[in-house]
């Protein structure tokens, strides 16, 4: 392999700029092609990409790539990461991994036996301000962490497969408390160590059952609890009926303290305009009044170090982090689908997970 890093590019909306971004501001990588329906020129020319395909196996059959970002609907995640690692590419995934079990499981395993890695894309684990938050618990600033509370709402989606049950694979449940789910493993879950014993799932039931979002197959509403062998627990909560902008906030509770962190209000800005200006946070619908838009999101966010992970792994043949791998992209897809089996029975599913 040489020190550029040749990166494809499957899909063309919102996940694919901020890895393009990302990658971008990495300099041992080459944005090299994109896939996506219909062909991405203009997603292509903003980024410099030299080649365009509308069928990304055309894109693996005539590309020379290491890496390939899946930012395509989470239904087609697993058949384009088994087409990758069969091609010799390693793999980044979007979340979630797969929209079921047994698809996130098998490219876990094809990726493993075609001795590529996978990489699960929990921009959480990398946001610069969770991370100084747990060398804060790491070095007994709060004790020992007893509860957490971990959320990701905002106001709809702006994505039509992500409205459909089948294709998302759920609704704001596996498009949202995703998020938090991965990163409660990284934070309490000790590389895997510390599994997830129990989970209780609660939402609501798509479609005219919904809060707001009737038109989603989905939910729109969903809570879960984490409890893992060590007696800690966690609560998480998704939902599309927040407005103002998305919202991520977590709460660790220990023995000698709380931390508080506000992964998207917590902007150095504080701005009030009578008459709106251009962009604030993610899902803000307006930016009149009082707004504290952010900085640098993709960074402040995750993303940026995240991608950076995976292509400094691939340039020196590294395993990726437990918060980064594949082994915590299934688990985050077993939790999910172990919760939405605690809402349809209306009971706690025990197991093991991590």
């Amino acid at each position: 392999m040489t020190d550029k890093i040749r990166i494809g590019i499957v899909g063309a909306q919102f996940a694919a700029e901020f890895h393009a971004d990302s990658y971008r501001r990495h300099p041992a990588t080459e944005l090299a092609a994109v896939a996506a329906i219909p062909s991405p020129e203009e997603f292509a020319g903003k980024w410099g990409i030299p080649a365009v395909y509308d069928d990304y196996r055309a894109m693996l059959d005539r590309e020379k790539l290491d890496l390939v970002s899946i930012c395509a609907p989470n239904h087609l995640h697993h058949d384009i990461a088994i087409a990758a690692a069969e091609a010799g590419c390693h793999v980044v995934s979007e979340k979630p991994l797969a929209t079921t079990v047994d698809d996130a499981r098998e490219m876990r395993d094809v990726c493993r036996a075609r001795g590529v890695k996978l990489f699960y894309g929990e921009d959480w684990c990398f946001a610069p301000a969770l991370r100084r938050a747990l060398s804060i618990v790491d070095e007994g600033g709060i004790g020992r962490p007893l509860y957490v509370k971990a959320k990701e709402c905002h106001n709809g989606t702006h994505s039509p497969f992500a409205k459909d049950k089948k294709t998302c694979g759920g609704g704001c449940l596996i498009h949202l408390a995703i998020h938090p789910i991965g990163w409660v493993l990284h934070a309490l879950g000790k590389q895997g160590a510390n599994k997830v014993v129990q989970v209780i799932g609660h939402c609501n039931g798509g479609l005219e059952d919904n809060f707001v979002h009737h038109d989603n197959s989905g939910e729109d509403f969903a809570l879960g609890v984490m409890v893992f062998e060590d007696g800690s627990r966690a609560f998480i909560e998704g939902n599309y009926i927040t407005v103002g902008g998305m919202d991520d906030k977590i709460e660790i509770y220990g023995t000698e303290g709380v931390l508080k962190a506000d992964l998207t209000f917590g902007s150095n800005l504080t701005v009030y305009s009578r008459p709106g200006y251009g962009y604030c946070i993610e899902k803000a619908d307006t930016t009149r009044g009082w707004t504290k838009p952010a900085v640098d999101e993709f960074l402040n966010l995750g993303y940026v170090d995240e991608l950076a992970h995976a292509v400094d792994c691939v340039l020196r043949n590294r395993e990726p982090a437990y918060h980064a791998g594949a082994d915590l992209g299934v688990a985050c897809v077993e939790i999910v689908h172990a919760m939405y089996r605690s809402n349809e029975i209306g009971a706690a599913v025990a197991g093991s997970w991590g």
